[in-house]
């Protein structure tokens, strides 16, 4: 089993999909990886050198933030627009969506589970 950037890839799956299942890495940076490392990307995983392995992981450290690196970045990145207090830091920090999608419905990947307001009855007509 290839274990790269403390990521187990899955065996059966292509080079060039298994490597996107690391935090970072894309289709297409999955296939400039393996194009420098001169390694065929219709190969499957489990059919990998351990020479071919360690060109990958090289590349890859050397040239490229992923996993763990990168994760901090973006938390770094995120807590920095919370402490200048921007707009999308304060989405942030109240979970609503940052990118300018509607709330009245939908988003509710970022608001979480419904939850019912209470006092909101109706009154009825006067005539």
């Amino acid at each position: 089993m290839a274990r790269i950037a403390g990521v187990d890839l899955p065996k059966n799956k292509k080079a060039f999909i298994g490597l996107t299942y690391i935090f970072g890495v894309g289709q297409h940076t999955a296939m400039e990886i393996l194009t420098r490392a001169k390694v065929n990307p219709d190969k499957r995983v489990h059919e990998l050198t351990e020479e071919e392995i360690a060109e990958i992981r090289s590349i890859m450290t050397s040239e490229y933030k992923v996993e763990g690196s990168l994760r901090s970045e973006v938390q770094q990145n995120i807590k920095r627009l919370m402490d200048i207090g921007s707009y999308r830091g304060l989405r942030h920090r109240k979970g609503l969506p940052v990118r300018g999608q509607r709330t009245r419905t939908n988003s509710r990947t970022r608001k979480g589970k419904r939850r019912t307001v209470a006092g909101k009855k109706k009154t009825p007509a006067k005539k």
